[in-house]
């Protein structure tokens, strides 16, 4: 009985923290031949999947907005 009380108060612990918003920062690298330019784009208060989400986002409307190579990290 103990067991199952701790292993359910550390699924919901666990819980509660995996959905913790927070601020996170975009990097993106454009390579456009021979030269390159970072950019950093601030996402805040935001859960870490939709981080990721808006991230690939930046990334794909650069990808389709300018000639060359984008990519993009948390």
């Amino acid at each position: 009985m103990k067991t199952k009380l701790i292993m359910i108060a550390a699924l919901i612990g666990v819980m509660a923290f995996g959905s913790c918003k927070k601020d996170y920062t975009c990097t993106c690298t454009t390579v456009i031949g021979s030269a390159s330019t970072t950019d950093a784009h601030q996402i805040n208060d935001v859960t870490l999947p939709d981080a990721k989400n808006t991230c690939d986002n930046y990334e794909t409307q650069a990808n389709n907005s300018y000639p060359g190579g984008t990519t993009c990290h948390l």
